[in-house]
């Protein structure tokens, strides 16, 4: 794929709209867009917006629209771009677009000015995620997370964490060359290194709140039939979601729902209860609610505060022994109940008794306590990383600890730093960046 050509995509959604924005982007940028413009834009100021019309070859008019034109380095790409604010309906922004086209200009590829951006060192990989999960940022909290990750602030920790790497990489180099220093020096660096693998396993303790906020906690709700596990979903969203009657076991498949307790996003599951059934349509879904048990973050186990636990309720506490899971008594509304322990929530799906300790329970189970989000670890990718780096400096630091050569030394320690690097993407290969930037819509 050739970057030091000229692209072009709509990127507002398709449909119609009172605005459409067609963004070029490259070195004949401006060029390619003055062909079909009846201001010229070779004169204009950079960073200006200017009135004007996109012309066709015939020299008639194809719509009426501003202009913004903005000069490299300072854009988004560090290449010149131009942006074309059509009227929003379908077919004029995609005549526009053909002419630009036709011009000389390339249809972009998904996430391609984003890879740009990257490529020209505008932006760190680390910052092309967080200009995704802007995008798809379902909760205030998981917004404020990704705008600080696109300001920098966890790029900064990592290039300071690596500076510090290379600092005691030459304190190590110093004590090779002058072994008259090396006691003295060893000391130094053993500490340096015990300190820094510390301040790592410090951010690593962020990863699993950023991966919360960052793509929700998938919450399933579990027990026998009949014991309100789909009155308990339609209170939790304050909406009649799903279906519910006195007949057990009318619940036969799951229902899979979005919502968030004080900015901290769930994925909310309704499962079929649990039983043994000759009914095939609901061993399916008896099926189907096991297996979502074992992918939950958190399972919410309903029972009935009326009622002993049964045997087929013992097998599902069991099942569950390793799991992430809140005790809820649901009917306390209906006189004396049958607690287990003094942590279950006690609640009722009709009073609504409950209900606002159990959502803050739900909280409190998921998020770390203390955990900022600022310069936090966010998904998977960055915290298998830092994983990878904090176990190059253990190893490191237990080499040292034995008297280790040096130069073995100084392997763990650029192990670590290249581990460091691949949550910015100085160190990753060019296939995963490739795949990373394909789940970018067209235009971004």
């Amino acid at each position: 794929m050739k970057y030091d050509d000229t692209i072009v995509a709509i990127s507002t959604p398709v449909g119609t709209g009172g605005i459409g924005i067609i963004r070029v982007s490259g070195s004949e940028a401006i060029n390619i867009v003055n062909k079909s413009c009846d201001k010229n834009l070779l004169k204009v100021e950079s960073h200006t917006i200017n009135y004007g019309h996109i012309l066709d070859d015939e020299r008639a008019v194809i719509d009426e629209v501003l202009i913004m034109l903005m000069k490299a380095p300072k854009t988004f790409t560090r290449e010149n771009i131009v942006e074309i604010n059509c009227h929003g309906g379908v077919i004029v922004l995609n005549k526009v677009l053909m002419q630009i086209i036709k011009n000389g200009a390339r249809l972009a590829e998904n996430g391609e000015f984003t890879k740009r951006a990257f490529l020209n060192g505008r932006i760190d990989l680390s910052q092309v995620e967080a200009v995704m999960d802007i995008i798809e940022a379902k909760t205030e909290l998981s917004l404020t997370q990704a705008i600080n990750q696109l300001d920098g602030k966890l790029s900064h920790k990592i290039k300071m964490y690596q500076q510090e790497l290379l600092e005691i990489i030459a304190k190590i180099e110093v004590s090779i060359d002058y072994p008259e220093y090396d006691e003295d020096l060893s000391v130094r660096f053993e500490a340096d290194v015990k300190r820094l693998c510390s301040n790592l396993k410090v951010l690593l303790q962020t990863a699993d709140t950023g991966q919360i906020i960052r793509d929700g906690v998938k919450a399933v709700i579990i027990g026998e039939p009949n014991v309100g596990k789909s009155s308990l979903l339609n209170i939790l969203l304050e909406q009649n979601k799903a279906i519910v009657t006195d007949v057990a076991g009318t619940t036969r498949d799951s229902i899979e729902v979005y919502f968030n307790i004080e900015g901290v996003p769930f994925i909310l599951f309704d499962t079929a209860g649990i039983r043994d059934t000759v009914d095939t349509v609901e061993k399916i879904g008896v099926m189907r609610s096991k297996q979502l048990v074992e992918q939950a973050d958190l399972v919410i186990m309903v029972m009935d505060s009326q009622k002993k636990v049964s045997n087929n309720e013992k097998d599902i506490l069991q099942s569950i022994k390793d799991k992430k899971v809140i005790y809820v008594q649901n009917k306390i509304d209906l006189g004396q109940s049958n607690i287990l322990s003094d942590d279950d929530i006690q609640i009722s799906t009709v009073t609504g008794d409950g209900i606002e300790k159990l959502k803050q329970v739900m909280k409190d189970t998921v998020m770390n306590k203390g955990i900022s989000i600022e310069g936090s670890i966010s998904n998977i990718r960055q915290k298998q990383a830092l994983v990878n780096a904090i176990q190059s400096l253990d190893k490191a630091y237990a080499a040292i600890k034995i008297s280790m050569p040096e130069d073995l030394i100084v392997i763990d320690l650029h192990e670590s730093y290249g581990h460091l690097g691949m949550i910015i993407g100085e160190t990753l290969k060019e296939e995963i960046i490739n795949e990373l930037f394909e789940k970018f819509c067209l235009g971004k």
